[in-house]
């Protein structure tokens, strides 16, 4: 009871934002449900990218292809082999974090700026490679996936709080959020723990790290490893929610988006992946909904956003980030509430005050 009562308040507000998001689909649209859960599975994927770039300081542009292996591998074992969809995502997350984890290794003789084209080729190649072996992945036709009704016990759960029978989509928002915990979970006590701090050491200073006693290149090839897990696991998700993949489902932008809502969440930050995920998913659906009902606005700038509102949406809103917040959403909140705090306790601002005096040569 005393260390409830002594807990910190950053601890109720994670129990506030998980009682949220269990509470939210009993008052949204199972449309609205299933929205939700593509957005908390890009903030899987983000999480996972976050741990790389964010915490290792290794730059990926090709984390879309990792997803689509993990949505392809569990889409073969569920629509060719027959297996339950739930048990096929912990083997296709350990699977594709394997092939990072391998994927790591030759990725350690590369410079930061040609690893990033590494990975980019990567995302590039991807699509076309899922199309070569028809009789597998389906080919351009892709593979067609049977959502889950959800249990008896779950069904009857919902309907009493909510006097209406839980969806497919429903269930699957509960399956996106049960894993996003604990992914989250792993990623905050990961980031605490020693291969957190030897992972930030990295990314300071590597040589300052090595001569510190840290293995660089095995942690290093792990911070790929665990990333490609959590993208992994990311894909799968994704392809259980949309119930249909193909080639085109994870095209090059898919990489983009993911290491956009990376750095606008906060990089190197638990929080941000989810912060970011939100703005990534939604940010171009209300562009494209709210700038074309705008009449004033000229008939360019309308056109121009409905022909491409994602890539517009992005550019001004990463400018306006690097402008005024380049530590993301969550370096914005954290100096704001830094800024009341102080005005709340009378501190004066660090930034300002006078200045101490010259020092005096005797």
């Amino acid at each position: 009871m005393q260390r409830i009562r002594t807990a910190p308040p950053r601890y109720w507000l994670v129990l506030l934002v998980v009682i949220f998001f269990l509470g939210f689909p009993t008052v949204i649209s199972s449309f609205l449900a299933s929205e939700w859960a593509q957005a908390l599975i890009l903030a899987i994927a983000i999480m996972g990218l976050n741990i790389l770039v964010g915490y290792s300081g290794q730059l990926s542009l090709g984390h879309g292809a990792f997803m689509a292996m993990g949505a392809y591998i569990s889409a073969i074992l569920a629509h060719r082999y027959k297996m339950d969809y739930l048990a096929t995502v912990p083997i296709a997350a350990v699977v594709t974090g394997v092939v990072g984890f391998l994927f790591g290794i030759p990725s350690l003789r590369l410079s930061p700026l040609y690893l990033a084209l590494a990975t980019f080729a990567l995302a590039v190649v991807t699509p076309s490679l899922i199309k070569r072996p028809a009789d597998l992945t389906g080919g351009v036709q892709g593979i067609l996936i049977v959502q889950p009704d959800p249990p008896q016990l779950a069904s009857d759960v919902f309907g009493a709080v909510t006097g209406t029978a839980m969806t497919s989509d429903q269930w699957i928002y509960y399956i996106t959020l049960a894993c996003a915990l604990i992914l989250f979970w792993l990623a905050w006590n990961l980031a605490r723990r020693r291969p957190g701090r030897a992972m930030r050491a990295i990314r300071d200073g590597e040589v300052a790290a090595a001569a510190s006693g840290v293995n660089v290149a095995g942690f290093k090839t792990l911070a790929f490893g665990i990333s490609a897990f959590y993208a992994g696991t990311a894909g799968s998700l994704f392809a259980l929610s949309t119930g249909f993949i193909s080639a085109d489902t994870f095209p090059v932008s898919l990489s983009i988006q993911l290491l956009v809502g990376a750095v606008v969440g906060g990089l190197a930050s638990i929080p941000g992946p989810l912060l970011g995920a939100i703005f990534a998913y939604f940010l171009p659906i209300g562009s494209n909904q709210w700038v074309p009902s705008q009449t004033w606005l000229p008939d360019q700038i309308t056109s121009t956003v409905k022909n491409a509102g994602p890539a517009v949406s992005y550019g001004v809103i990463l400018i306006l980030i690097m402008m005024f917040a380049p530590n993301g959403m969550v370096g914005l909140i954290r100096s704001g509430y830094a800024t009341l705090d102080r005005r709340l306790r009378g501190a004066p601002d660090p930034k300002t005050g006078q200045m101490p005096p010259d020092p005096q040569t005797v």
